[in-house]
Formats: C-alpha cells, sequence, structure tokens
C-alpha cells in the first residue's frame, strides 16, 4: 500500500502533499510559482525495478558497471515493507527518490552482496580514515552492518529525505518485533561527493582568473573543497564513527572535470563517501536531521497511512 506524506498546515501554507518552487519566467522580476505533489510509496513491483537500476547507476557512478544492478535492484524489491521510493504521478510512475537498507550479514553469500562488500571493503582501503571499516565487514566479524541506499533526482528537495530516514527507522522496529533478521550493529550510508578542483582550461587560456568563492562550502577533501550532493550527509557525519571519501575505481579522463564545471575557475571531481554511525547513534542523527531541515523548509512533520 502507498506511504502517504502530510504536511502540518499550521506550519504550511500550501495544502496537504504540496511542495511548492519557483520557476523564473522571461521576466526577472516575475515569477510563476508551481505546485509539485510528491507521494510516498512502498517498494514495488513491477513498477520501480527499471527506476532503481536508473537511481543505483547515478549512486555508484563511474563504478556502476562494477555491479550487476539489477540484482540489487531485486534484493530491494524483495523486501517491500522496508524502505521508500517518492513519485509524482502515481504508484506506477518512475520513483524520482528511493531509499533502502540491505542486511550484509543475512545475505553475504549472494553474489551481488559479495560484489558490494568487497568493492566498499577495497574502496575503504585507499583512505586511513575509512579503514577501519575492513575488519568491520569480514565474514566472522560478529558485527551485523545494515548498508543504507538512497538516491534521488535533482528536483527532490532535501526537506524530503528525513521523513524517509524516520519511517525507515520505524520500519526496522517493526522488522525486528516480527523477529525478521535487521538487528543491526552498525548503519553504513553509501553516498557521494564532488570536489571542486582547479580547471585545466585556465593552464590553456591567458584570460585572467576571477577570483570566485564556491557557495556553500562544505569541508575539505584531498586538499580541495568538497561539496555534498545530498546535504544531510553533513547531519549524519556529526554522529559517525567514520567517514571519509575514495576515489571510483574506473579513472576519470583528464579533462573531463572540466566538462562538469560548475564555477569559472572550478571544475568537479566526483567521489564515492561513506558514513559509519552506531545503531545505537542513529536515532538521533536522524532526530537532529528532522530539526535541522525543518527549520530551513515550511515542511514540518511526516506521519504514514498504511490502511
Amino acid at each position: 500500500m502507498a506511504k502517504r506524506k502530510t504536511y502540518d498546515d499550521s506550519a504550511a501554507e500550501q495544502d496537504s502533499e504540496e511542495v511548492s518552487s519557483l520557476n523564473e519566467s522571461s521576466s526577472e522580476d516575475e515569477y510563476d510559482e508551481i505546485r509539485q505533489e510528491f507521494e510516498f510509496f512502498d517498494p514495488q513491483t513491477p513498477w520501480d525495478f527499471e527506476g532503481f537500476k536508473r537511481l543505483l547507476r547515478q549512486l555508484f557512478d563511474a563504478d556502476a558497471t562494477s555491479f550487476h544492478l539489477g540484482a540489487i535492484a531485486d534484493l530491494i524489491l524483495a523486501q517491500p515493507l522496508l524502505g521508500s521510493t517518492i513519485k509524482t504521478e502515481g504508484n506506477e510512475s518512475d520513483p524520482h527518490a528511493f531509499m533502502t537498507i540491505l542486511n550484509l550479514k543475512e545475505h553475504e553469500g549472494k553474489p551481488v552482496i559479495k560484489e558490494l562488500t568487497n568493492y566498499i571493503s577495497h574502496r575503504a582501503g585507499t583512505n586511513p580514515q575509512l579503514a577501519p571499516l575492513q575488519p568491520l565487514l569480514r565474514s566472522g566479524s560478529g558485527k551485523k552492518v545494515g548498508l543504507i541506499l538512497t538516491e534521488r533526482w535533482v528536483n527532490i528537495a532535501t526537506e524530503l529525505i528525513p521523513p524517509m530516514y524516520r519511517m525507515l527507522l520505524e520500519e526496522i522496529s517493526w522488522a525486528v518485533a516480527e523477529r525478521e533478521p535487521y538487528t543491526f550493529s552498525h548503519y553504513l550510508i553509501m553516498s557521494k561527493t564532488y570536489l571542486a578542483i582547479p580547471s585545466l582550461l585556465n593552464e590553456e587560456t591567458n584570460r585572467p582568473k576571477k577570483k570566485m568563492k564556491p557557495k556553500a562550502t562544505k569541508g575539505i577533501d584531498e586538499g580541495h573543497t568538497m561539496y555534498y550532493f545530498h546535504p544531510e550527509d553533513e547531519v549524519l557525519e556529526r554522529h559517525a564513527t567514520l567517514f571519509g571519501g575514495f576515489d571510483y575505481v574506473k579513472p576519470s579522463a583528464e579533462g573531463e572535470s572540466d566538462s562538469k564545471s560548475t564555477f569559472h575557475d572550478f571544475g568537479i571531481k566526483q567521489r564515492g563517501h561513506l558514513i559509519l554511525i552506531e545503531a545505537a547513534k542513529f536515532e538521533a542523527a536522524v532526530k537532529e536531521m528532522e530539526a535541522e531541515f525543518a527549520t530551513q523548509s515550511s515542511i514540518a512533520a511526516a506521519t504514514i497511512d498504511k490502511s
């Protein structure tokens, strides 16, 4: 059945389940208001299979070809009461966002989970900040790690993500109450960031450089300015045991960062990112995420209709 998000009318002027955005018109001083309705659903076959593969390909970026994405999508769909999608055109439309959790211990015998675990372990070994992940992921470690996979289209506002985390926590608690294998020692979030790096174009031209400070600076990685594709990751990191970035196995071609340039003097380099949180601290992380993004939006609260 559909999960439906309802908004607190006392904190929002728009109707229930509507989020307003502004679309700039031909006039610089005039804006047309567009209302977009977002609905939350459980993962469902057959509507979500291809959509999941597209979003997984976006999440794993350059290394997406390293995985059998269809097998990952099948695993997600095999647990329809765990995780969520966001859609705008009803249940049978493509998901604009998804969130799920995979039990790495429970599924360790499956080839695609072996691929994922080996990949994460190898990538963690390239960054000293992530290296402690390796023994945690080894078979026989005794740790039960839940791998959270989540990705969305660029039109999905960050304020819609905390309710997905809240629903995931509730669904895990319900599953545990039913004695299903979702008791975790740690949560591992797979994500991505990008670095602002000097553009090669500046070396090929003699035009004066504009001293331009990139907006929304989030941190430093490899000596470069780092940005989050998923802004909520910054909140999760405050509660994390460890976190850090890694280069994709597939190297970028020289000059490719300039093809993705967002600033006059900067190209961008996309990287994978991992965040590990102890299970006991995850509830507090979600609460802080809800509080932080509630102050930035008129979206106030979420409820789930399972009827």
